[in-house]
């Protein structure tokens, strides 16, 4: 057309031959650009304009027509398109091209155009069958204000932060109170294995699908609320989620980014006026608390109980998928949706379904793998690995009652709700596995359960590959031997027996010395140094004893010798029992011990150790005292650059949780720098490995 030359994107016209009249023109639909190319629209497809705005379709309202936006090219003659208000032009008033205001960000819904919608629009809890997302509004919060915001995930979307933050509308559209232009809110339907028992129906009862948006780079990320009100998924809660926790994922989430672990990121987090009931340990303890609302980022949040809405009837909780029965008509589309858009190297390298479902699921395998195996050499513990919270795309995601390990425990249980230790530390990979173990069973319609198996038993090398890929870094290691699997057990049993921090521990390895020469602090001075962060005999009897007090564990060992099958009604069973009395044993046979004592034992096994490690140095280690000095710069730098200085201990969130409840948000402002640099010095020595006296006792989290 004539004079019509827009800033996103070249626009077409159908028509049959010549120049289509305006009216002829003004009468179609309009409908982004991608969503043409998505579709495999051209421009003999009769009735549609594309145009690099928000369709009609998916903003739920009147889309850009051609006949304003020919008015305002008129109109400007020449200029850029008119902007909302509020919203200046790329490249006006200082933003980048690249970046967008609020009303203006790329949404192309994607998810709701290729997946199954609920034909229900009403908004109470139901079962949903056939369908992947249903439909929803936020619920609107008194007085939004921000508490904080990270400006790498938000320019993820192509936002222009800087500019963007201060506007009034900012908290209004991220609170939930007004919908950002182009955003179709929806909860999506999934099921799950919860604690390795089948719950049927789950769901984002309290997160909600806003949109996905299409960034400069064709990057495509999906936005999501949480704590923004209840959906049909919600059942009897009421779809919020408070300060305390929305403040813990928000610091986590970005915390695990700068370690460079996979995972979902948050965008912002908006608190209220409003507040909900919440009974934090479940004790009948009811406290009332800011309903805040966060804003998670994603390439999908698509996770393995997605597809579990499929599941038959299980054996052992006789509970169903939603979508049970409808797997043959709805599983194919949907799994050729999730290869086509997130594993395009795998759509487009295969010709046929049973080659790229075997491809992907080796991939899905793969990535998990590698996914625990970071999570467990920087001792960060999930708390919940159900199958809900287990994404598709191999990110952390859900951020719950998780824990960075302190003391080193192999059997560190970060969830106060977890009393059988099912989500432990060390239980992470072997639960990961089984979780993919469950995946694979609900695509057998698509995926030979003889070539899941296969994939599945590959599990376990990739993780060990992952992980002494790792702890080779730790320790400064290049070269890979046989013999240093041997070396980093021996390390970690000798930190779980002499109470050592997990962090503070192997930070300070770079300061060692290296064999044969006089750089760096030798091995006698480096235990001395290490002695007083060593856990004392109390700490340590504390740390290794059961929480089921003494009394209650006697009466369960009677119902076990006279009525075992009880126990499992009682959310226990006869393996919790046995570890119970072995950790009491072993908190009597520490408190035996004198703190003398202790200390001495502590020396000997860390001389024992430094022993073999400086053999194993000596291994790498050149000749010249040229070649000498830069190996120990470059193993320093590696090391430095591999463990923290710091990472989101329990003390430091809850200090900057305790200071946002009364309204100061400063201490968040400085976690969250922190986190952003967590292998800087500087970090680690502004929140010291030692909890602080009040945080001493060990704070709960559930």
């Amino acid at each position: 057309l004539p004079g019509v030359k827009g800033r996103r994107g070249a626009y077409t016209v159908p028509r049959e031959g010549g120049r289509p009249a305006l009216d002829d023109v003004c009468s179609h639909v309009c409908v982004p650009l991608a969503t043409c190319f998505a579709r495999g629209w051209n421009e003999q497809r009769a009735g549609v304009v594309c145009l690099g705005g928000p369709p009609a379709t998916d903003s739920g309202g009147p889309g850009v027509t051609l006949t304003s936006h020919l008015m305002a090219t008129t109109e400007e003659k020449g200029k850029e398109q008119q902007q909302p208000p509020g919203c200046a032009a790329n490249g006006a008033s200082g933003r980048p091209r690249s970046s967008r205001c609020l009303e203006n960000l790329q949404f192309d819904n994607l998810a709701l155009r290729r997946l199954p919608l609920d034909s229900e629009a009403e908004n109470y809890p139901r079962p949903v069958s056939g369908a992947c997302f249903s439909t929803v509004q936020p619920t609107p919060v008194e007085k939004p204000q921000l508490v904080c915001l990270s400006k790498g995930a938000l320019q993820l979307l192509d936002l222009d932060v800087e500019n963007e933050k201060g506007r009034s509308l900012f908290v209004e559209y991220f609170s939930g109170n007004k919908i950002l232009p182009g955003a179709r809110p929806a909860a999506h339907c999934y099921c799950g294995h919860q604690f390795g028992l089948f719950s049927g129906q789950l769901g984002d009862g309290a997160t909600m699908y806003l949109g996905e948006i299409v960034n400069s780079r064709n990057e495509r990320w999906e936005i999501q609320f949480k704590g923004a009100g209840k959906t049909p998924y919600s059942r009897r809660a009421d779809g919020r989620k408070v300060l305390r926790s929305s403040l813990r994922e928000f610091l986590c989430s970005e915390a695990m980014h700068n370690l460079g672990i996979p995972t979902t990121r948050a965008g912002t987090l908006v608190t209220s006026d409003t507040y909900v009931d919440r009974d934090i340990f479940y004790t009948g303890d009811v406290i009332q608390e800011r309903a805040s609302i966060l804003l998670r980022i994603a390439p999908t949040f698509l996770r393995f109980g997605s597809f579990e809405i499929f599941k038959p009837v299980d054996r052992i909780t006789g509970r169903e998928g939603p979508s049970s029965g409808l797997e043959e008509k709805l599983l194919p589309d949907m799994v050729d949706y999730t290869m086509e858009t997130f594993f395009a190297e795998i759509w487009n390298a295969f010709d046929t379904r049973e080659e790229r479902c075997t491809a992907w699921f080796r991939k899905i395998v793969h990535s998990t793998a590698t996914l625990v195996a970071r999570w467990q050499c920087v001792g960060w513990c999930h708390g919940v690995l159900n199958t809900d919270n287990m994404s598709i795309v191999g990110l952390t995601i859900d951020y719950g009652p998780f824990g960075f390990m302190e003391r080193y425990d192999p059997d560190f249980i970060c969830n106060n709700s977890d009393e059988s230790g099912r989500y432990s530390y060390t239980a992470q990979p072997r639960i990961c596995k089984w979780n993919c173990g469950k995946l694979a069973e609900v695509l057998v319609p698509i995926l030979d359960p003889k070539a899941s198996a296969d994939i599945l038993a590959e599990f376990d090398q990739v993780f060990d590959d992952e992980y002494m890929r790792i702890m080779r870094r730790k320790l400064g290691l290049s070269k890979a031997l046989s013999e240093d699997k041997q070396l980093v057990d021996a390390l970690l049993e000798t930190m779980s027996r002499t109470g050592a921090d997990f962090t503070h521990t192997f930070r300070r390895m770079a300061d060692l010395q290296l064999p044969g020469t006089s750089l760096g602090v030798d091995s006698d001075s480096w235990v001395q140094k290490l002695l007083p962060s060593l856990a004392s005999v109390e700490a340590m009897a504390k740390a290794v004893e059961p929480r089921i007090p003494f009394r209650d564990l006697q009466m369960l060992i009677t119902i076990a010798q006279q009525q075992p099958m009880f126990l499992r009604h009682m959310g226990t069973s006869p393996e919790v029992i046995v570890k119970a009395m072995r950790d009491y044993e072993r908190a009597r046979d520490i408190r035996a011990m004198t703190e003398e004592d202790k200390r001495e034992s502590d020396k000997s096994l860390w001389q024992q150790w430094l022993s073999r490690y400086m053999d194993r140095l000596d291994t790498e280690v050149p000749e010249t005292e040229s070649e000498k000095a830069s190996f120990a710069r470059n193993r320093a730098g590696m090391m430095n650059s591999t463990n923290p200085s710091f990472v989101l201990r329990n003390y430091v969130a809850e200090k900057a949780i305790r200071k946002a409840n009364d309204g100061d948000y400063s201490e968040v402002e400085a976690v969250f720098r922190a986190l952003e640099n967590p292998y800087d010095e500087e970090s680690g020595k502004r929140y010291p490995y030692e909890p602080p006296a009040w945080a001493k006792e060990g704070l709960r989290v559930s």
